[in-house]
């Protein structure tokens, strides 16, 4: 009966998962919103296709914690050094301001210091896996608001334990004269505990990972890749310990891996089946007979909750860290839910005698309905108020260099290379770059480079534009590629200008500004890419480099051709069709001689 009964959950999962997101997805409600949706109709107060939700909410924890060591590699530990003034203070300023507000209005209606205390800091958390999971799916990770929620998430899992080991003081659990040194060995090991993951992580995982890519078995890796993951949480779960701090600190220490890819690749399906068991589980916990019991109630205490945690969150936005209106808006939209963490505070407040039993069942609900609203809360900001480009965090560097020949803008991977090559034949350039966390990382190992925005004309006036003879544009966003391209010919016309593009229709807008020198992302590296294919297949060096050279001359051809008519559809593609065929007729000899001989 067990395994029927396995199979069935899984049938039913699996059904529901395939069927509700794609839906949402096509109503642009966005996948987490779909998973919710599809555990709430499944669930005990839906159509009770599923009863035991516990066992299930524990595997698929699993998925939060995947996520989180996933994230932990995007992170390198200089990056999280530079990250540590928008961790430790917006994140520290948005926890204390919520649980004070929240936590002063439940003394107001009536609970004890102690409940009011624990229900402030149990809803200033917010919930890492749903919001995380939209800032990915909406690619706004790198966003301003988007860096500044990953900061107050991050300080959220380090404040949840210090939470959890106050709770039995306040429950008077511990009220012997033993409790301060167990309250001490306690703190002592989880100190040591992340001291043993930090340490033994920076000597072990990188041999660990050498040995396993040795055997040249991918099941290997995968399981080696796996056993940090799980290993690290179930080692942080035994010092009481959030089971995702401790995959995040394991995925930091392997962010400099040169593993990290292939780690990403093998944990990436177990992730995201694990992640969207997650949501599920959370949808299925939704307790609709309660809802619908006390209507009134619940939707005030959820109005409340929302509109209490944006307010916070909003005002620190807009006065520690400085962002505009529509990056500080944003963030309050997005992390205003309560958080999957506060399910564990609850229950253990409840526990302790410091809430009832019906107290902690209305708060998951009220936590479970926000974690709902929060796609839609997201998708409604994004229709109404865009988030724009945000003010910089900080005061632009004054500059105050010598004249320089080329001036670089954008210190990305390839501004870098352009830097490192004039830097080595002592020819003159300043360095401008608009990320100040991506200034900060360069100028850790040495590197000379100026925080600016060089689509600003005041900047490249401060930059000597007007007297260098060459400038490179090298940023990655197009519309401020463009933007600057747009300055520079309008004021600035005898410089040189280079600058890089995404893709044919960005190249095709720099074309209208008359930019001559421009090189395609990837272009270049993708012809030397089929020239190693072609030498592989037995090609030899002088027909390879020949192929390459006539295809580039071709799509150079292609390029200018399609120009005129980039903005009419109709006219790309017959000209995309006839460039196919023109291509296949230019290497038709040779296959032809290849095939008779």
């Amino acid at each position: 009966m067990e395994n029927h009964g396995f199979l069935q959950y899984a049938v039913i999962l699996l059904l529901a998962t395939v069927i509700a997101v794609p839906l949402a997805k096509r109503w642009r409600l966005g996948a987490v919103l779909g998973y919710l949706g599809a555990g709430a109709l499944i669930g005990p107060s839906g159509l009770g296709l599923i009863g035991n939700t516990e066992q299930i909410g524990q595997v698929s924890e699993f998925g939060v914690v995947l996520m989180l060591f996933v994230i932990g590699m995007e992170v390198s530990p200089q990056r999280l050094w530079v990250m540590r003034r928008s961790v430790f203070g917006a994140g520290s300023l948005q926890m204390v301001a919520t649980a004070a507000l929240i936590g002063g209005i439940a003394f107001a209606f009536g609970l004890s210091w102690k409940a009011a205390l624990i229900v402030g800091l149990g809803l200033a958390l917010s919930s890492t896996a749903i919001d995380l999971q939209l800032l990915a799916e909406r690619k706004e990770l790198t966003s301003a608001h988007g860096r500044l929620g990953f900061a107050i998430l991050l300080f959220q899992d380090v404040a949840a334990i210090p939470i959890l080991a106050l709770i039995p003081i306040l429950g008077g659990g511990h009220a012997s004269a033993a409790s301060g040194t167990d309250e001490l060995i306690a703190a002592l090991r989880v100190i040591l505990t992340i001291a043993v993951v930090v340490v033994g992580g920076r000597y072990l995982l990188r041999p660990m990972f050498r040995a396993a890519a040795k055997v040249g078995t991918p099941e290997v890796f995968t399981a080696t890749a796996l056993l940090v993951v799980i290993g690290t949480a179930w080692l942080m779960q035994l010092a009481g310990i959030s089971m995702s701090l401790g995959a995040f600190l394991a995925g930091v220490l392997l962010a400099d891996s040169e593993y990290r890819h292939e780690i990403e690749a093998q944990i990436e399906p177990f992730r995201g089946l694990l992640l969207g068991l997650f949501f599920i589980g959370v949808g299925m916990s939704l307790d609709v007979k309660m809802a619908m019991g006390q209507p009134q109630l619940v939707g005030t205490l959820l109005l409340a909750l929302l509109a209490l945690k944006a307010l916070v969150l909003y005002a620190v936005s807009r006065g520690a860290a400085r962002e505009d209106n529509a990056q500080s808006v944003a963030l309050a939209a997005l992390l205003a839910q309560g958080g999957e963490f506060a399910f564990v505070v609850f229950g253990l407040a409840a526990a302790n005698a410091l809430i009832s039993g019906g107290q902690r069942d209305l708060a998951i609900l009220v936590i479970t309905l926000s974690m709902a609203a929060t796609p839609l809360l997201v998708r409604l900001r994004a229709e109404i108020a865009p988030a724009t480009k945000a003010k910089p965090t900080r005061e632009f560097d004054k500059l105050d260099a010598a004249t320089p020949r080329v001036i670089v803008a954008g210190m990305g991977r390839v501004g870098q290379i352009v830097a490192r090559m004039l830097n080595a034949n002592r020819i003159p350039f300043t360095a401008l770059e608009a990320d100040p966390e991506q200034v900060d990382f360069m100028r850790h190992f040495g590197n000379t480079v100026f925080y600016g925005d060089a689509s600003r004309l005041d900047l490249l006036r401060a930059a000597q534009a007007d007297r260098a003879e060459i400038f490179v544009i090298t940023t990655e966003d197009p519309d401020s590629n463009l933007r600057t391209a747009r300055l520079l010919k309008r004021h600035f016309p005898h410089l040189k200008v280079f600058a890089r593009a995404r893709n044919r229709q960005h190249v095709f807008k720099l074309m209208d500004l008359n930019i001559d020198n421009i090189v395609r992302d990837t272009f270049f590296s993708s012809l030397e890419i089929a020239r190693g294919v072609f030498e592989a297949l037995g090609y030899d060096k002088a027909t390879a480099a020949d192929y390459v050279q006539r295809f580039r001359k071709h799509d150079e051809r292609v390029l200018a051709n399609q120009y005129p008519v980039y903005d009419d559809e109709a006219a790309l593609l017959q000209s995309a069709k006839e460039a196919r065929a023109d291509l296949e007729q230019l290497f038709q000899a040779d296959t032809g001689h290849e095939d008779d001989a």
